[in-house]
């Protein structure tokens, strides 16, 4: 017998019998109003209001003060799983204890994000770990872990993985395609969520705003095809803010939204982000949907089904048996220095010619310099900061103020017009305003600017702005009280921001020659698009709503008071040592919504470093960024050179040590440097393979490798032994410390196939196209002087493998493979062998299975897109006015075929080369691009051989087939 006379209130039964009784017990209304993000309660059987999504990238963000950890790529850069786990069980309590104070924190967390970092452009790389699957996946495995927690049955809090599926462009980035391969999904972008999934902390995903191959991801057969297949566990899907409505507005890939929400639940979407608070919207497509028969209840229960299973799991209904019912931990202690310790192992030492560590000496002045030097950066999925320290206050702190010299190296202009200079009102007796999301905000987005400031006018007495040039001409003005140059709702120019910020930047301007006006500008403002005009009332770029236009805009004489670089040599020359701290504000030229446009460092950030060196040659540049640049001129001219993602609350402290060297760097990169623009391929081409992208394929040379980093110890490899025992390759070796003080090594394990593994005269490499290299294991270890530590590595023998389209499914080929020990994918230490033993897998046996035409091994001017929106590939040209080519080797048509059968649609020509015969046909549009038939060809074909296939217009592609030989005799 129980006290439970409701069976889902019963702690002793199973949450699958609980959540089934739970589901039978509610109304039909009741379940389709929890599939929208904000489900309300259910009062009559006690449940309370649920939402789904926090966000806790790195640390609780959008409820107000919080432990800011490191950005996300600065956690990827530690190469610690250990480490990340217990940031991610700090963050878990603090979003715990956070809800303790403020019911509207969620427990189900938006985090982390798992995309790879396979273009350094992407404005949201900041959110990634890395470029590289297997690094992704073993940091996301800890990050979820210490978020869910150690016990069995209940979740500390429930992580859902963004963004779900090939998605690294904020360009167009609700209706571009990424056309994806099927080796690339396989080996790359479904590996990191895979990982994490199967390490079972998972609790969903969220798709991303994107398309994969021609089809909107929220209605991707993936979900259920993959996602769903590697676990046991219920995963919930929750759309990104939005998305659902896409399916219509911008992407037009339905008709009517009952038709695209009825889809996207049909493709696995449990709980819909749309209309922010307001459930009415999404509730009311549901129901349209299903009185249209789009969908039936079972579809409804499966998704609340999930959603149930969830809350369960994280103790709603069991509080008194919840371990984490009771977390408190905000702001301790250990969470302060745990993100000291994030921030110091963060750091990566890009180059030193000797000149780190500096050592706090008596007498020693050391300049500290650059529009990075005294900030603290954060970005959008940041917490509001509770401790604060920039490189300054580290530097000052740890070398003693009265060594430190400092000047930003900001452009100082005053602007003047016809009625006079530009000026900001004195504000007696106006408060100061609390700091952007300090009250903490659902949407941060809706933050509103104040309105209480007057604008600015102008006048006799000007007021001077420290100008800075973000790149592209990207500009923010402040005063120098520190307030930056916003607008606010009401259309007014005001000196009114503590920081950069917002869903749209209200804080950026850029300046416009007028022709005709000598050194005359108009000052545009970026967010509103809106020119600013100074009236009797003040400045504003719009009026009534309306924005002001490039006709209408005052023009400003613009005079320089000074110029930043020259403020940098005067104290960069009275200084024995110069600290240059430059970089990027997460807000700008780079972020979501907005990727960037060049790696190239901006240009008077460049002038900042080149004036320090031009008078004082023991310069340090310190790159404080979301993302890499292509420094190449301060890489061979300047003796050091390191980077760090913006590092939180403690990455001042934690540079200022590493400087010192009270901490030996051994942060590592997470994503290639690469030297510049040109080893760039397409932002929107996502074949890694075929445009070598990422270290796996790079064939040129990088400024920094994937990997890199130093420290102020060496390290010495040793006893490599490599052997495969069953399933798994098992690697030994010893790391030594060889230097004079105790610091940590990454050591990285990489593997490449070495020989033919495929029975053809080509290796396996050119056969196939594998990586140059990849990682599949690495550790970070601290050792002490003269220390040496025997690491062992135990590692699935299929990550020696790939997928080979020519069997559709994972292989790893008989053959020989190389095990690459070392310190980076370029610094190699030690390298053994290992033998698979089998049978390869052969040609394409193209005679009894066919050729899916995605298929391919090599393709020029095409892309896949969607065979139908259910489900399939097809391949269709790039652009209709160019021919696209696709190849596949090694295709066995045995004793003989008659010719080839094309599943296709739409029109134009296709033409087939094989052995040396053709063919070409002229395709006729019949319906539309998911009309497809098939067309059925002569051409007589035997062996093994090469087949080429050329498709022009809008014909797209299926498959190919072919005819058995008895058929046209």
């Amino acid at each position: 017998m129980t006290d439970h006379p409701l069976p889902f209130r019963d702690p002793q039964l199973s949450f699958a019998r609980r959540t089934d009784d739970l589901l039978g017990r509610l109304t039909l209304d009741e379940r389709i109003a929890m599939l929208h993000q904000f489900a309300p309660a259910v009062e009559r059987l006690g449940l309370g209001p649920f939402r789904t999504g926090q966000e806790a990238l790195h640390g609780v963000a959008w409820m107000g003060p919080a432990t800011v950890f490191p950005q996300a790529v600065g956690l990827g850069a530690t190469w610690n799983d250990d480490l990340v786990r217990r940031i991610g069980e700090a963050v878990g309590n603090e979003v715990r204890a956070k809800r303790a104070q403020d019911d509207r924190v969620g427990l189900n967390v938006w985090a982390p994000t798992v995309n790879l970092l396979r273009h350094p452009l992407w404005g949201r790389g900041e959110e990634g770990y890395s470029e590289d699957p297997a690094l992704t996946s073993a940091i996301a495995v800890a990050y979820t872990r210490g978020l869910r927690g150690d016990d069995p049955r209940y979740w500390r809090t429930a992580p859902v993985l963004k963004h779900w599926l090939a998605h690294n462009n904020e360009t167009d980035r609700d209706t571009a395609s990424s056309s994806v391969r099927p080796r690339v999904l396989h080996e790359y972008d479904l590996r990191a969520f895979r990982d994490a999934v199967e390490g079972g902390a998972v609790a969903g995903v969220m798709p991303a705003y994107n398309l994969v191959n021609g089809r909107p991801n929220h209605v991707s057969p993936l979900l259920e095809q993959h996602l769903r297949s590697w676990t046991g566990q219920p995963l919930v899907v929750c759309s990104d803010a939005g998305a659902p409505s896409n399916l219509v507005d911008s992407e037009h890939y339905f008709d009517t939204h009952e038709e695209a929400t009825a889809a996207a639940l049909k493709a696995g979407v449990d709980s819909f982000t749309d209309h922010g608070t307001d459930s009415s919207v999404m509730t009311g497509r549901i129901r349209d949907a299903l009185a249209k028969g789009l969908i039936d209840e079972k579809d409804i229960d499966t998704a609340v089904r999930r959603l149930l299973a969830m809350r369960f799991a994280l103790g709603e209904f069991d509080p008194e048996l919840d371990p984490y019912a009771q977390a408190g931990d905000l702001d301790t202690e250990e969470h302060r220095a745990l993100a000291l310790e994030a921030a110091e192992q963060a750091v990566v030492l890009l180059k030193n010619d000797g000149l780190l560590p500096l050592a706090p000496e008596a007498g020693r002045t050391v300049a500290v310099v650059g529009l990075l030097a005294d900030a603290c950066k954060l970005d959008w999925y940041s917490g509001t900061l509770m401790h604060r320290s920039t490189p300054l206050d580290g530097i000052r702190e740890r070398y003693g103020a009265e060594n430190v010299l400092h000047t930003e190296g900001v452009d100082r202009i005053r602007l003047k017009c016809s009625d006079g200079w530009l000026r900001v009102p004195r504000t007696e007796g106006v408060q100061d305003g609390e700091a952007r999301g300090a009250e903490g905000a659902l949407d941060p987005a809706l933050l509103a600017g104040r309105t209480d400031l007057p604008p600015l006018t102008c006048g006799d007495e000007a007021t001077e702005l420290a100008l800075v040039d973000w790149g592209d001409g990207v500009l923010t003005l402040r005063t120098d009280e520190g307030l930056y140059l916003s607008v606010a709702d009401d259309g007014y120019v005001r000196a009114s921001a503590d920081e950069p910020g917002g869903w749209v930047v209200q804080e950026t301007f850029r300046l416009e020659a007028v022709e005709g006006h000598d050194g005359g500008h108009r000052l545009l403002h970026i967010g509103t698009g809106g020119y600013v005009s100074v009236a009797a009332d003040g400045a504003k770029v719009a009026v009534s709503g309306e924005k002001i236009s490039r006709e209408a805009a005052t023009v400003f004489a613009t005079e320089t008071v000074e110029y930043g670089a020259e403020a940098v040599a005067r104290v960069a020359a009275a200084a024995d040592t110069v600290i240059v701290v430059a970089g990027n504000d997460p807000h700008i030229n780079g972020r979501e919504t907005e990727d960037r446009t060049t790696l190239a460092l901006p240009a008077q950030q460049d002038r900042l470093w080149r004036a320090a060196r031009a008078v004082n040659p023991r310069t340090a540049l310190v790159l404080t960024s979301a993302y890499p640049y292509a420094v190449t001129d301060a890489a061979e001219a300047l003796p050091a050179l390191l980077w760090t993602a913006h590092g939180g609350q403690a990455a001042g402290t934690a540079l200022a040590r590493v400087l010192a060297g009270d901490v030996s760097p051994a942060g590592r990169l997470p994503q290639t440097w690469y030297a510049g623009d040109g080893d760039l391929p397409d932002l929107l081409d996502y074949d890694i393979i075929g445009s070598r992208q990422t270290y796996l394929y790079f064939e040129g040379t990088p400024l920094f490798p994937f990997g890199h980093g130093l420290g102020y110890a060496d390290f010495a490899y040793s006893g490599l032994e490599a052997g495969i025992e069953g399933e798994l390759l098992r690697v030994a070796l010893t790391v030594s410390n060889a230097g004079t003080v105790a610091a940590d090594e990454v050591a990285q394990l990489y593997v490449r196939a070495a020989a033919p593994a495929h029975g053809r005269p080509e290796s396996p490499g050119d056969a196939v196209d594998l990586p140059q290299r990849k990682l599949v294991a690495h550790r970070r270890l601290h050792l002490a002087p003269g220390a040496s530590e025997r690491v062992e590595f135990d590692v699935p023998v299929a990550e020696l493998g790939h997928w080979s389209v020519a069997h559709g499914r994972w292989t790893v080929e008989p053959g020989t493979y190389e095990i690459l020990a070392g310190a980076s994918s370029a610094d190699i230490r030690l390298t053994a062998t290992a033998s698979v033993e089998g049978e390869a897998s052969g040609p394409r046996p193209v005679v009894t299975r066919g050729l899916d035409a995605a298929d391919y091994d090599w393709q020029r001017g095409t892309e896949i897109v969607d065979r139908a929106k259910t489900g399939g590939d097809t391949v269709t040209p790039a652009d209709a006015g160019q021919e696209g080519e696709l190849v596949y080797t090694a295709c066995d048509f045995g004793e003989g075929v008659a010719g080839l059968a094309f599943l296709l649609a739409g029109a134009g020509s296709l033409s087939a080369t094989a052995g040396g015969q053709s063919l070409e046909v002229q395709v006729q549009d019949e319906g539309g691009p998911y009309a497809y038939r098939t067309l059925t060809t002569a051409l007589a074909l035997e062996g093994v051989r090469e087949l080429r296939i050329r498709i022009e217009g809008s014909v797209r592609l299926a498959r190919i087939d072919v005819v058995p030989a008895k058929e046209t005799a």
